[in-house]
């Protein structure tokens, strides 16, 4: 017993130095979108604070791909010791192994949860020349021909599909959904009608809002967000019901020290308190969280319990 004793108070010994020591080298964040749209530009920022407070570059490194898998199964396969972080989303630390039918990584088995970064609202918006002024008038138009209009997601699994697909479940309506590799083109197709319909984060959309482009009708927040008071929440502009938040997050490969993780969360909450990089994510429609890893872990799987049952009743199928 004593020897079991000794042995392990060696490897908590070394855990704390590891912890004390980190880090020593860059660090590699992947990203499993593509550059330029908001989950990257989060990344930017946060990495940008924490490669000053860690005296180590952070890296980011656009993998992207499948709804984010790509990416997680990077960081699934690295070596556990912290220097590769995923800035992990909704769908891959929740359901994607539901959507899609083999994935090479569980992120429940493969990744651990470092913190939640943040909280993310979604925008419903159509073109400034589709004659839908309204949600109702939206749910309206598309339920006089069904098939016609179609909704444009950033991938398969993203927040920008499932949203939409509970939406086209609630409201009752058959449109198409349009994936693309990302939120930037389908912004590009929205604006020019080439799409219909689309949700995406507050800082993809409100530029072209606030310019006539695009239509904003609806949040898809419980609540009214502070950033765009005026605007309705699906549910009270005629979808009763309806509420879908994203989100994102720091996840390292299970097996690294906690020590290592307690670093990276504590470095990380730290960061996004700051007034700087608050007012930076305020930006882009994002309310900093800075969760410990166990509250991370918990929101991911309420996230599963809520979406899987709802995927399968309203019929998406994994692909």
């Amino acid at each position: 017993m004593r020897f079991h004793a000794l042995i392990a108070a060696l490897i908590a010994t070394v855990g704390v130095a590891q912890a004390q020591t980190f880090p020593v080298r860059p660090i590699r964040l992947v990203v499993g979108f593509a550059p330029g749209g908001s989950t990257d530009v989060t990344a930017r920022i946060v990495a940008e604070r924490l490669s000053t407070a860690f005296g180590q570059q952070m890296l980011v490194d656009n993998r992207t791909g499948a709804g984010g898998n790509i990416g997680a199964d990077i960081v699934a396969k690295s070596s556990p010791d912290g220097y590769t972080v995923l800035l992990a989303t909704t769908g891959v630390m929740s359901f994607n192994d539901y959507l899609y039918a083999k994935l090479p990584y569980d992120a429940f088995r493969d990744l651990a949860p470092v913190t939640q970064i943040g909280s993310l609202p979604l925008i419903l918006t159509v073109p400034a020349s589709l004659p839908a002024k309204n949600i109702r008038e939206l749910v309206t138009l598309a339920k006089a021909q069904p098939g016609k209009y179609s909704f444009g997601s950033s991938g398969v699994g993203g927040a920008t599909h499932v949203t939409a697909e509970l939406f086209k479940a609630l409201a009752g309506i058959d449109i198409v959904h349009v994936p693309y590799k990302g939120s930037g083109q389908m912004m590009a197709d929205l604006v020019g009608g080439q799409v219909q319909i689309a949700f995406d984060q507050i800082s993809s959309s409100i530029g072209f809002v606030k310019n006539g482009k695009l239509r904003a009708l609806g949040i898809t927040t419980a609540k009214r967000s502070d950033l765009l008071p005026e605007l309705p929440t699906i549910a009270e502009a005629g979808v009763p019901g309806y509420e879908a938040t994203s989100w994102n997050g720091f996840a390292v490969r299970a097996g690294t020290p906690r020590g290592t993780i307690d670093r990276l969360q504590q470095e990380t909450r730290k960061a996004i308190t700051t007034p700087a990089v608050r007012d930076r994510l305020f930006e882009l429609g994002i309310e900093p969280v800075g969760s410990t890893p166990e509250a991370f872990a918990a929101l991911a799987k309420a996230e599963r319990a809520k979406w899987i049952p709802l995927f399968r009743k309203i019929g998406i199928q994994p692909q």
